[in-house]
């Protein structure tokens, strides 16, 4: 039988990690001492592999993190109130199946951002969808959102989000209108979706920030209550990493 057609009609296919696992059988001298069923199975294999990083791949461009973190470079050495049982039991993803939310405060420069993107990019491993944004930019789009009648459509698409990932949480105190947008986002996710979120700001100072007192409780309530809270300490890794250059 032509082995040509075969590659052609599953490139047409869009097999493409077959296609490339039959090349490469091709090329092996030893092949022949496989069964067709051992070589199938191989073939199948590559597909599934190509597809699920092909997916990965789409994740992780959709989810927009600000920086390339995992779980594997979490760093436990400084003392910074980070408990790794608990980051070891968020990145199993079970909070996200469970539609729970996490929230990771402390102050500027202990590696808030680098967890939230380490959590995301692991919840994209687990095959979950996320997106990151910092919350001025996108209280910023949902504005412009309503001036070019994109609003309802783009509240759609962020209720959708498995894991919506919300950083620099708290940098101002919000007007009316972003209070009530942030409602509706959080409304809309409320015990079906998961939201994290990074702060300077301790919980505690979060219904100041929010300026809006009935709309402050909403909030807090579909968003504290259910969330695991991680409470950093220390001073700024960025700052230690500045001394250790200027010592060199």
């Amino acid at each position: 039988m032509l082995i040509h057609p075969i590659l052609d009609k599953l490139q047409t296919l869009r097999f493409s990690g077959m296609l490339s696992a039959l090349e490469e059988q091709m090329q092996m001298p030893d092949i022949e001492t496989l069964t067709f069923e051992d070589r199938l199975g191989l073939l199948v294999d590559r597909e599934i592999t190509d597809r699920q990083n092909r997916r990965l791949k789409t994740r992780l461009r959709k989810a927009q993190l600000r920086q390339n973190a995992c779980i594997e470079d979490i760093d436990f050495r400084h003392k910074r109130g980070l408990d790794k049982s608990l980051m070891m039991q968020l990145a199993s993803g079970q909070w996200i199946k469970e539609a729970n939310n996490a929230i990771i405060t402390g102050p500027t420069g202990v590696g808030k951002t680098f967890l939230i993107c380490a959590l995301a990019h692991k919840a994209c491993l687990l095959d979950y969808g996320a997106a990151y944004f910092r919350l001025s930019r996108l209280l910023q789009e949902l504005d412009v959102a309503k001036g070019d009648g994109r609003y309802p459509k783009l509240l759609k698409s962020l209720a959708k989000i498995d894991l919506l990932v919300l950083d620099d949480w708290g940098m101002k105190q919000l007007v009316k209108e972003q209070s009530h947008d942030l409602l509706e986002i959080l409304e809309d996710r409320h015990n079906l979706k998961s939201t994290l979120i990074a702060s300077q700001l301790p919980v505690d100072h979060w219904h100041e920030m929010i300026n809006q007192p009935t709309t402050a409780d909403a909030i807090l309530d579909r968003l504290v209550h259910t969330a695991y809270r991680i409470n950093l300490k220390g001073e700024s890794l960025r700052k230690k990493k500045t001394r250790l250059t200027k010592n060199t």
